[in-house]
C-alpha cells in the first residue's frame, strides 16, 4: 500500500482490541504483537472510526505500551513510510519531535558537525510543536530548507565528502509529513484530544532508511527518566537494533551542553556503556543562547561551526562516540537477537 494514501479496504472494527487494552491501569491487558501491528496499521490507514480511534489512543495513554506492542506498532509504521533508499555509507538517524522549551535546541549543531565530516545524517521531525523552537525552524534559519520529497532526501544523503559553509554535506532534513503523512496525521491528533499518543513514541523509534535494518543506520534515542532507560534497554535488547541511547535535552537526542551523561550502545542483542555517567555540570559551561529565540540560537550555532565558540564538551563527546560506533558497527555481522 502506498504510504501517502489511506487504504480503501473496509472499516476496521477496533472494539475487540479496546476490550483488552481499555480496562484501566489494573485490568488492561497487552495485545499480542501481531494484533498491535494490525490495529496500528488500521489506525494509520484511516480504517478506524473517530470514536474507536479516540478510545484506542486514550487506552494506551493510560495503560502504556508493552515492549512487544511497540515492536508491532513500529513494524506497521515502517510500512507507512515512503521508501528512502539507503546510501552506500551507514546513516546516522536523528529524530526531532520535541523542540526547545528552555534550553536551546542544538540538534542542528550535532547534525551539521557530523555531516561536515562526511557522515550521512538524516534528521526527521515535526515542523512545529507546542510553540517550541523545532529543529526544522532552526535549519531554515541556517539556510538549510527541509526536503520536499524523499527522493530529495536520498540525493542529499548520497552527497560525497564533507560540506563547506554553503554545502552542509550529506545531510537531509525530512519533515514527518513528507516521510509519512499517515504518522503525521496521527501525531496531529494531540491537538484534538490534548494529549500525546502512541505515535509520539513510535515516530522516534523509526529507522526509515532502506529495508529498516540495523546495518543501514545508527539511530540516536534519548530518555528523560532513568526508569524509561530500563524499558528502552529491554526493548532494544530483544529487537534488531543499532541504537545509541542517552539522556538528551528536553526530549531531543542531542547531549545537554551543560552536563555529561551516560551513553549506551544497544546492538545485536548486546548492551555496552560507551560513556560513563558524569555527575554535576561540566567544568566549562558555555554561555548558551535562550532556547526560545530562533535567530539567536542559529547565530550561536554558526559561531560554533566557524570555530569562534568551542563545541560544548558533552556534544564533542557524543560526536566522538558516534564516530567510534560507526567504525565498529561497520565490522558487525548483524543478526536478530530473537
Amino acid at each position: 500500500m502506498p504510504a501517502d494514501r489511506h487504504d480503501t479496504s473496509p472499516a476496521f472494527s477496533a472494539a475487540p482490541y479496546i476490550k483488552e487494552i481499555g480496562r484501566g491501569v489494573a485490568g488492561a491487558r497487552a495485545l499480542p504483537r501481531d494484533d498491535a501491528r494490525l490495529l496500528f496499521d488500521a489506525m494509520l490507514s484511516g480504517r478506524v472510526s473517530d470514536l474507536e480511534l479516540g478510545a484506542v489512543l486514550m487506552a494506551y495513554r493510560i495503560k502504556g505500551e508493552a515492549p512487544h506492542e511497540l515492536a508491532g506498532m513500529l513494524e506497521a509504521a515502517h510500512a507507512h513510510c515512503l521508501p528512502l533508499p539507503a546510501p552506500e555509507r551507514q546513516v546516522v538517524v536523528i529524530p526531532s519531535y520535541n523542540g526547545a522549551r528552555k534550553q536551546p535546541n542544538l540538534v542542528p549543531l550535532l547534525a551539521l558537525l557530523l555531516a561536515r565530516e562526511g557522515i550521512p545524517v538524516l534528521v526527521h521531525g515535526t515542523r512545529e510543536f507546542n510553540q517550541r523552537v523545532t529543529s526544522i525552524m532552526l535549519f531554515e534559519a541556517l539556510g538549510i530548507p527541509p526536503c520536499a520529497t524523499v527522493d530529495e532526501a536520498a540525493r542529499r544523503l548520497a552527497q560525497p565528502g564533507a560540506g563547506g559553509d554553503a554545502d552542509p554535506g550529506p545531510l537531509a532534513v525530512l519533515p514527518i509529513d513528507v516521510l509519512s503523512p499517515a504518522l503525521s496525521a496521527l501525531l496531529d491528533k494531540r491537538t484534538v484530544i490534548g494529549l500525546r499518543n502512541s505515535s509520539h513514541t513510535i515516530v522516534k523509534m523509526l529507522q526509515p532508511v532502506g529495508a529498516h535494518t540495523p546495518a543501514e543506520a545508527l539511530r540516536l534515542y534519548s530518555y528523560t527518566h532513568p526508569e524509561y532507560r530500563e524499558t528502552l534497554t529491554d526493548y532494544f535488547s530483544h529487537e534488531p537494533a543499532n541504537v545509541l541511547l542517552a539522556r538528551g535535552t528536553e526530549g531531543e537526542v542531542v547531549a545537554d551542553a551543560r552536563r555529561g551523561s551516560r551513553i549506551d550502545w544497544l546492538h545485536d542483542g548486546h548492551q555496552r556503556t560507551l560513556v560513563d555517567p558524569m555527575s554535576g555540570s561540566v567544568a566549562d559551561v558555555p554561555a548558551l543562547p535562550p532556547g526560545t529565540d530562533v535567530a539567536l540560537t542559529a547565530a550561536w550555532i554558526r559561531q560554533v561551526l566557524s570555530g569562534a565558540v568551542p563545541v560544548p564538551a558533552p556534544i564533542a563527546t557524543q560526536i566522538e562516540t558516534i564516530r567510534g560506533c560507526l567504525r565498529e558497527s561497520a565490522r558487525v555481522s548483524w543478526v536478530s537477537p530473537l
